[in-house]
């Protein structure tokens, strides 16, 4: 069995890691079609790690560059144009040019909690196949927040793969608990609502992307080039074990209705897409 890094591990991704992400991406047995349409499908698959499913999202994009569709999902500046769920993100230290640690709260529709994460983020650039993965760690410099519940990301990432022309493949897959007492159908419905709808948020920032970054540092992308990498480096007395990051929120969210749920900050964004 290959030996790829667990939740709570910090350490530099190895070829292992990226493979993961190429096989759950390839492999669709025992994963369930929840959904299909206009080049998008969404699938799920239980798991032993958590009670919450994986899920798999693939689409095609007919007019985005491969080049393009990485920067997008890197640029931190950018993404907070174009990421509606965003609360706050950042980065907060290095292990080397292609890995680092960062922070991600996210928004929730009301009356559910905010959710943040604490990742280790990696990637590698092989032409036709780019690679991002992330798992939960847990930083001193970022303890739990109060009115947010710390989720677990226990593997999450995007393969991008360049097709014909300037056809793109984008595969998100993620194995992640929000932890909390969220009701399961809530759950759900978002995966199978919001899997599709995050591609369409995705491909229209690759659009506007060039015009954007031609007057935004249009020569700074570490993430493809280290020497322009700032961020301080690793200190590995300030990774803690990861249960110590568990949320000290406990609310619970298992008795919230369907129609109490406000979707409208998430469909928003999307009505010109």
């Amino acid at each position: 069995m290959l030996s790829v890094v667990q939740a709570g591990e910090v350490r530099v991704a190895e070829d292992a890691d990226f493979r993961k992400l190429k096989n759950l991406s390839d492999e669709h047995k025992e994963w369930k079609q929840e959904y299909s349409k206009n080049n998008t499908t969404v699938w799920t698959k239980n798991n032993d790690v958590s009670d919450f499913k994986m899920v798999k999202v693939r689409t095609v994009f007919d007019d985005v560059e491969a080049e393009t569709l990485y920067d997008v999902l890197h640029d931190p500046d950018y993404r907070k144009t174009w990421d509606q769920s965003m609360l706050e993100g950042y980065e907060i230290c290095a292990l080397n040019p292609n890995n680092d640690i960062g922070y991600y709260a996210l928004k929730c529709p009301s009356p559910l909690r905010n959710r943040d994460f604490v990742t280790q983020r990696s990637w590698l650039d092989m032409g036709n196949e780019k690679y991002i993965i992330n798992h939960s760690v847990n930083h001193e410099e970022c303890p739990p927040r109060k009115g947010f519940i710390r989720g677990i990301s226990y593997f999450t990432g995007y393969l991008i793969r360049k097709l014909d022309g300037a056809k793109t493949q984008l595969t998100y897959v993620s194995q992640s608990d929000p932890k909390g007492k969220l009701p399961s159908w809530a759950v759900n419905k978002a995966t199978k609502m919001l899997g599709a709808k995050i591609m369409s948020r995705i491909h229209k920032a690759c659009k506007n992307y060039p015009k954007w970054k031609g007057k935004h540092n249009p020569h700074l992308k570490p993430w493809i080039y280290p020497e322009q990498m700032t961020l301080p480096r690793l200190n590995m007395s300030q990774i803690k074990p990861l249960y110590a990051g568990v949320s000290c929120e406990s609310i619970d969210e298992s008795g919230v209705q369907e129609e109490d749920i406000d979707m409208g900050d998430f469909m928003e964004y999307d009505k010109d897409s």
